[in-house]
């Protein structure tokens, strides 16, 4: 924890691409009126059968000329860093930044992911295990795939970079990471979120666990029977807010506080009261010198299984910020659950929410469980915000819990 008189760090730019849209504005619309606006619902290619996925449509969005990476290194590169790349090149151009300005600076690169490309490789495995001699192509691909290695050798850029695998909490990890890099001048400018694609044994996975629904997942609602996985990218770039005041720039917000604590309960459920993630909102709380009653918003974790949505209305109840008059609302409903990417999609979606001064309900809630001790606006509902600050957090396997406190410029 850094403190009072800790440096402010802005975020100048964000990008998102995901199931809800294939940028930051297409996805606020879809979740501004409860569509998935340009995704593609259902098995495209692999997911379990009787599972909805929550996939990226066509294409993915056209990277930018200015940014000069080749065509010829794009074909190279697995989905996941195309997601990632997406993503990166509309915080890029939102902030008005040019390769060449971050070719002069020192980039730092955080990025979350879980599985990433590395389940793709079962035909490998299956001509290895069978005596044959497999094409060498998809482990070659797994190897040299180090998301923050490869973005920064795209954008030829040099800094400290990390890839962080933490679970479902990964995206939050990478931001409240690069975030300590600048208030510490290990670099002058980060790239931080999270990418993440889908993978056919992660489906799986999720299938065996039977955490996943039939039908579109309904967060927080009474009838919910679990999550449906999507894929996507978020990212935000973030520099010292000293630096943009001084060369005069705009920003969207700030990230405040950053908290990460452990359940120590279970591989895979969170502890019955989100013991941890009461720990991780106090640190992030304490960590931006904001109190309860400053939150306007929290953008939950909100998976739409029974345990998590249970445990995190109670820790929400048990912190005391049902009092304040806050609105909790979860986005998955549109995007699906992301995987490592999700955290930093989520922190995207609330730092904008708190710049529109409005948060639109939980797509896929529509009867909130009577058995939880804090109400969750449902899909359909809107209200005013009565503040610039809002949470994000992410509940992850193995009982990790990140939070982060985010304030929107207005």
């Amino acid at each position: 924890m850094v403190g009072e008189g800790a440096p402010l760090i802005a975020v100048t730019g964000c990008g998102v691409v995901c199931a809800a849209g294939g940028s930051s504005t297409e996805a606020m619309a879809s979740i501004a009126s409860w569509t998935v606006s340009t995704a593609m619902k259902g098995e495209p290619f692999f997911p379990p059968p009787a599972a909805p996925c929550f996939v990226v449509a066509g294409k993915l969005p056209a990277l930018s000329s200015s940014f000069s990476i080749d065509d010829s290194v794009l074909a190279g590169v697995n989905r996941t860093l195309l997601l990632a790349l997406a993503a990166i090149n509309e915080s890029l151009e939102q902030a008005g930044i040019s390769a060449a300005d971050l070719r002069r600076k020192r980039v730092g690169v955080a990025l979350g992911t879980t599985v990433g490309c590395t389940f793709h490789n079962e035909p490998y495995y299956i001509d290895w295990k069978e005596g044959r001699d497999p094409d060498e192509k998809p482990l070659r691909t797994y190897l040299s795939s180090n998301l923050a290695e490869r973005v920064q050798g795209i954008l030829g850029v040099r800094g400290p970079r990390a890839v962080i695998t933490n679970a479902c909490a990964s995206g939050t990890d990478a931001i409240g990471l690069a975030r300590n890099w600048l208030r510490h001048g290990l670099c002058d400018i980060a790239i931080a979120g999270g990418a993440d694609e889908l993978s056919r044994i992660a489906c799986h996975g999720f299938k065996s666990l039977m955490l996943v629904s039939p039908e579109d997942c309904r967060p927080f609602d009474r009838d919910r029977q679990g999550l449906n996985l999507g894929e996507g990218a978020g990212i935000v770039l973030l520099e010292r807010d000293e630096q943009i005041i001084a060369e005069k720039r705009a920003c969207l917000g700030w990230i405040r506080g950053y908290g990460i604590a452990g359940d120590a309960h279970h591989p895979t459920a969170p502890h019955p009261s989100g013991r941890g993630l009461q720990l991780a909102v106090r640190m992030a709380l304490a960590d931006g010198n904001v109190t309860v009653g400053d939150i306007a918003m929290i953008n939950a974790h909100g998976t739409g299984t029974p345990a998590n949505d249970r445990a995190e209305t109670r820790a929400v109840y048990e912190l005391g910020l049902n009092s304040t008059g806050l609105s909790m609302i979860s986005t998955k409903g549109v995007t699906g659950h992301t995987l490592g990417a999700a955290g930093a999609i989520e922190a995207v979606f609330t730092l904008l929410t708190l710049n529109r001064g409005e948060v639109a309900g939980t797509a896929g809630c529509r009867n909130c469980d009577p058995d939880f001790p804090v109400a969750v606006l449902a899909e359909g509902e809107t209200s005013p915000l009565g503040g610039r600050i809002g949470m994000s957090q992410s509940l992850a396997f193995g009982g990790s819990n990140g939070v982060l406190v985010l304030e929107g410029a207005g």
